[in-house]
């Protein structure tokens, strides 16, 4: 975000701001903008928490409790190496600076990162997995939702699968296993795997139908070089490959899956994206990473953990809340069956 870190004026608000970004992440600040006011996005996160999106959705600005600052401040001295041992092969978040922002006298905190989801790809559908059982399926009230999120029961009841096929598979379950192993070795528990779907048919009947009504962009070598505007000097996200990178880089998987302007894979923009592999049963794009990785396995957790057990007997396969080690490798499990 680019402004004036001192203060910022208008007639009635005084704001003052505080960069918390680690010196050893080197973002490019010029490149993160907020032209116009942040977008309120229709979602809410633990402790409450606001989520925001820049102008052009290729950023998130979610507010952050005085506790989970500590939780940031202690996790970012280890994130900042292991991203740099992993060169960059990792999914999580994509952090890029923590702010203190004082209104009035009043005290908030935020932090920035790289949106999971396509800021010009439709997310047609999305999942929170933890690969637990015991009460992780939408309630009738998220399903409501334009874009509900989903959960574990859910994605099971569907028989939803990641098709990206076996090579692929091996290389992003090495990945998700070194970030797990990293998480557990931090004893943090209760991350999830956020899954974005982009059906690749539905999108291209979705635009055919808008181009037919009148309402879609017909000129398809406008939109070509709109693309390529949009990775040019102007508006180059040049520093969008550092850490974290690519998933779809790192999987070297073929960009042309879907054939039609609109659903082209722009690496720069979509780099949490995977496209499904030839020979499978859908045309999908797949964007994956993990999120809500600062949760500590400490006595709040432990006892949360003894409350369900007592509950719902002592099945900790089925039970969200359990130890770093085996939250983690039911983790695995659950996603090494997801993906095809």
């Amino acid at each position: 975000m680019m402004y004036n870190r001192r203060s910022l004026t208008t007639p009635n608000l005084h704001l003052e701001t505080a960069n918390y970004k680690p010196k050893k992440l080197k973002v490019n600040y010029s490149e993160i903008k907020i032209r116009s006011q942040p977008v309120s996005a229709d979602a809410t996160g633990k402790s409450n928490a606001g989520f925001y999106y820049s102008y052009d959705k290729l950023f998130i600005i979610k507010t952050l409790t005085s506790e989970e600052v500590e939780r940031m401040h202690s996790f970012l001295k280890h994130y900042h190496p292991y991203v740099v041992e992993r060169h960059g092969k990792t999914l999580l978040p994509q952090y890029l600076g923590m702010y203190r922002l004082t209104v009035d006298g009043d005290e908030h905190y935020v932090v920035a990162m790289r949106n999971v989801f396509s800021n010009h790809l439709a997310t047609h559908k999305k999942f929170d997995l933890k690969g637990s059982t015991v009460d992780r399926e939408a309630s009738d009230k998220e399903k409501e939702k334009d874009l509900p999120t989903y959960k574990d029961n859910d994605f099971v009841k569907e028989r939803t699968k990641i098709y990206i096929g076996d090579e692929a598979k091996d290389k992003l379950l090495e990945t998700l296993g070194a970030d797990v192993d990293f998480l557990t070795g931090l004893h943090l528990m209760d991350y999830s795997l956020l899954l974005g779907i982009h059906d690749c048919t539905r999108a291209e009947r979705e635009r055919e139908e808008a181009i037919a009504s009148g309402t879609g962009d017909v000129n398809a070598e406008e939109e070509d070089e709109d693309a390529e505007d949009s990775e040019g000097a102007g508006n180059t996200v040049t520093w969008a490959n550092t850490p974290p990178d690519s998933p779809h880089s790192l999987l070297a998987r073929d960009t042309s899956l879907c054939q039609y302007d609109a659903a082209a894979i722009i690496p720069d923009l979509d780099i949490y994206a995977i496209p499904s592999s030839e020979g499978a049963p859908v045309r999908e794009i797949y964007f994956i990473a993990l999120i809500d990785v600062l949760t500590h396995y400490g006595v709040k957790k432990q006892a949360a953990k003894a409350a369900k057990t007592l509950k719902h007997g002592s099945n900790v396969d089925g039970i969200s809340t359990c130890d770093p080690e085996q939250y983690g490798k039911r983790f695995i499990e659950f996603l090494s069956k997801a993906i095809e």
